[in-house]
């Protein structure tokens, strides 16, 4: 097994919620890590707070320019590319009467073809390093939420991507894998208009009666197992479900 120490890794979406708890484990075990986001408040913060290690990019990973700049930024920081988090993604809700396909486009802008597109302009690097790749997929692909299909849709296809990239980029040393977080308590669902503020605390806790385990995860939760799955170098194409049991479909009647 690999040390995450010394390591150079990318976190794309790295301003808050998974990204920002990724951020801070693989910074405080040893790794310099190159965070983006568009907001440059959000992401800077987060440097600041983790120090020297954390190099912060303001970029919009569905624009090719900015995956190259970040990249770019990424060796300069690290001097070499150890690991990819594909962790950047919106989260819309919509019934199925409601699609617009501007917003289909959009969710799967963000949440798929930007995640390939910056792997694919990393393997001559991650091949240099026997790298890993992961991509942030979810629980929604597991048990269904209604109102839910654009965002379970897109983290389907990454699961998909997955075990393709995975047997192609494996002749090339390069280990790709996929986590399936269940709740988590990020800005994600407040940001899509899924709960507002003053109904997170009771959202949450509705939730929580979901997972096996009682409780809603943490972001630093989800980082060891990314961790893990960068860090293991005989595990590749592999959906991991890091959920508390809420993909167990646990009914208690």
């Amino acid at each position: 097994m690999k040390l995450i120490e010394g390591m150079s890794i990318l976190v794309t979406g790295g301003g808050s919620g998974i990204g920002e708890s990724c951020a801070e484990y693989f910074v405080n075990h040893g790794a310099k890590v190159t965070i983006c986001g568009r907001r440059k408040e959000k992401i800077f913060a987060v440097s600041e707070k983790l120090g020297a290690l954390c190099k912060p990019v303001v970029a919009d990973v569905t624009d090719s320019s900015d995956r190259q700049k970040l990249l770019d930024a990424c060796i300069t920081h690290g001097g070499k590319l150890n690991a990819l988090v594909n962790n950047a993604a919106n989260m819309y809700r919509s019934s199925i009467e409601g699609y617009s396909e501007e917003i289909l486009k959009d969710a799967f802008n963000t949440n798929v073809i930007s995640s390939m597109m910056l792997s694919s302009i990393a393997v001559p690097h991650l091949e240099k390093t026997d790298g890993a790749i992961v991509f942030i997929g979810s629980t929604h692909t597991r048990r269904a939420f209604p109102g839910a299909s654009p965002y379970a849709t897109t983290k389907a296809a990454l699961e998909g991507l997955t075990k393709v990239m995975a047997a192609e980029l494996g002749p090339k040393n390069i280990r790709v894998n996929c986590v399936l977080p269940g709740a988590v308590i990020t800005e994600l669902n407040l940001r899509a208009g899924v709960i507002k503020e003053s109904e997170v605390e009771e959202r949450y806790a509705s939730v929580a009666k979901l997972h096996a385990l009682g409780r809603v995860g943490t972001g630093t939760e989800v980082a060891e197992s990314i961790s893990h799955l960068i860090t293991s170098e005989w595990v590749t194409g592999v959906a991991m479900e890091v959920d508390g049991g809420i993909g167990l479909g646990v009914s208690n009647f």
